[in-house]
């Protein structure tokens, strides 16, 4: 059982801000939907309360003023830090400019958990297999960041390609709370998310590709390609290589399936590299179709498709 000696619920920034400051200090937990929280505790993931399983205060930020709101601006998509992953399968505004986000919360565990569980808070958990970081890494995400500081709020952003250090490890310092996700819209892209995982319900990533694709208007180049993948390394993975060898050329299966060769050398998990080995070059094959395909593009089958349903 987890236990604490208080449970607080603050209403506005500044007050979360000033009880977080007082609680991590103290060795607290910091929740919104807290779909983690017994998990974590269960575990052991923190060593500090793997014993009695109790911590000093938990402050929960789901009753904050302003974090469940987003807004769009200037070709930006910003996404308080209590945007719940459910959201994504029912707002027709950030399903045409996050196309890939609806793939990756239907994959999500289930509705009541997408009911409560946040994007902000699969990011900070860092794991190197995290659902929610490949599309936030895709499209340029970044991480806003805020503490109490001595004349009031103190804001920094970094980009997530740099605030995700390690396996459970973030470049948050004591008494940080993120406040919101910012990203590019990809309005007009197609989308795609893929994992693979040891069971098919509630499946917890092996291995997960985001893809967001914008063909030529005839739909016979690509455009712009935007990929990033989890669970072949300690940190998820932008393949700006990828991206970059695919911009401009001919919507084909051999060009797919050449440049789903290139990442297969970064595989950097300890166990079953020949099995991820194989499942990345599916993936990122797949993922490509499938994101195509969401634009209306069809396009033949490459080889991996195939290779990768026997994987």
């Amino acid at each position: 059982m987890l236990t604490c000696d208080a449970y607080l619920t603050p209403t506005s920034l500044e007050e979360a801000l000033r009880l977080w400051a007082e609680a991590s200090a103290k060795g607290g937990r910091l929740v919104a939907g807290a779909t983690d929280t017994l998990p974590w505790a269960r575990q052991g993931r923190a060593g500090d309360i793997a014993g009695d399983r109790h911590v000093p205060a938990i402050v929960d930020i789901s009753r904050v003023a302003g974090l469940n709101d987003y807004g769009i601006q200037g070709g930006r998509v910003r996404l308080g830090a209590n945007v719940v992953l459910q959201r994504f399968l029912e707002d027709d505004t950030l399903k045409r400019h996050l196309p890939c986000m609806p793939y990756c919360a239907v994959w999500f565990a289930d509705d009541q958990i997408r009911q409560q569980a946040t994007l902000a808070g699969n990011i900070v958990n860092a794991s190197p297999a995290a659902d929610a970081t490949p599309p936030m890494l895709a499209l340029d995400g970044a991480v806003e960041l805020a503490k109490a500081g001595a004349g009031g709020i103190a804001r920094r952003s970094l980009p997530l390609s740099g605030f995700v250090l390690g396996p459970g490890k973030t470049a948050l310092d004591p008494g940080e709370i993120v406040t919101a996700i910012e990203c590019d819209s990809a309005q007009g892209y197609g989308g795609a998310f893929e994992k693979v995982g040891q069971r098919r319900s509630l499946v917890i990533s092996t291995v997960c590709i985001a893809a967001c694709v914008k063909p030529s208007a005839d739909g016979r180049r690509f455009d712009d390609v935007r990929l990033a993948m989890a669970g072949i390394g300690p940190v998820p993975l932008r393949l700006s290589d990828v991206e970059a060898f695919l911009r401009g050329k001919p919507v084909s299966p051999d060009v797919i399936a050449a440049a789903a060769e290139l990442p297969t050398d970064r595989i950097r998990s300890r166990t079953r590299q020949d099995y991820r080995k194989a499942v990345v070059r599916g993936f990122v094959e797949r993922a490509i179709l499938d994101a195509l395909s969401d634009a209306g593009i069809a396009v033949a089958e490459p080889r991996a498709r195939e290779e990768l349903a026997h994987a």
